[in-house]
This record gives C-alpha cells, structure tokens and sequence, in this order.
C-alpha cells in the first residue's frame, strides 16, 4: 500500500515543508509525523478562521492541503496497495477538493469534516505502528 522506501516517505515530508527532525525516521512514522501534521494544520486554520486571520488561515489550509496531497497521497503505492490504497488515494483526493473549498468559501464546517475523514485514519496508522504489534504479538 505505501511504497517501503523511507527515501520516498522522507522526501515528501521534505516536499511539504513541516519543521521537524526527520533523520532516523522510518516510513511508518513519517507517515505518523504527516498526519499528526495535516490534523494540526487544520485545527489551527480553524483557530485563524474564527479570528478572522486570512492570511494565516490561507497559510495554514495551504499547509495541510500540501501535506495531504503532496505527501500522504503521494506516499501511496497504488501498485501494491490493492482497494485499501485506491480508497485512501480516493480519500485524499476528496479532502483537498475540500481544503480548497474551505479555503475559499471561509468555511469551518468543510475544516471539520476533512478533519472527521483523516482523524480515524491517523489512529488507525498509529495502531498499526511497529511497536504496536510487536507488543501485540508479544502478548500473545
């Protein structure tokens, strides 16, 4: 589903311009860092769009769209994802079609929805972490 290069994960983190230390990091939680990103952009769009903040709500809504399309999505493997990538691929898509609609309609509604879609997604990202089911099988 996501390509195993750590290469590839690292570089569209790089592409999305999010300000943290990266080196050492694994695909998986490169991945983890873009959603906890994207999930903390918008929550801080909406903030900016409530102050009526335009320029740092158009930043901030820039800033997820770019993590979501140019990094979640782009770190698909649609080649081996099977239907779970075609979805998440499907998914992404539908979000940034939203973010811009947030964007330029100035409504917090879209912001919350797009935010419900990636929120069970991150979560589920983290339950599958590496240490998760190391500890899953342990217990077993």
């Amino acid at each position: 589903m996501f390509t195993p290069s750590a290469y590839r994960a690292s570089s569209a983190y790089k592409r999305v311009g999010v300000d943290t230390t990266v080196p050492g990091a694994d695909s998986h939680r490169l991945v983890q860092m873009l959603f906890d990103e994207a999930l903390e952009s918008i929550s801080a769009a909406r903030g900016a769009m409530q102050r009526r903040e335009i320029p740092a709500k158009c930043a901030l809504i820039g800033k997820a769209l770019r993590i979501v399309d140019e990094g979640l999505r782009a770190s698909l493997n649609t080649d081996r994802g099977g239907e779970l990538a075609g979805n998440l691929n499907s998914l992404y898509s539908y979000c940034v079609q939203k973010l811009m609609l947030a964007n330029a309609r100035n409504d917090e509604a879209l912001l919350i929805e797009v935010r419900e879609l990636l929120e069970p997604v991150a979560q589920a990202w983290r339950a599958i972490s590496p240490a998760a089911l190391a500890a899953q099988a342990a217990d077993a």
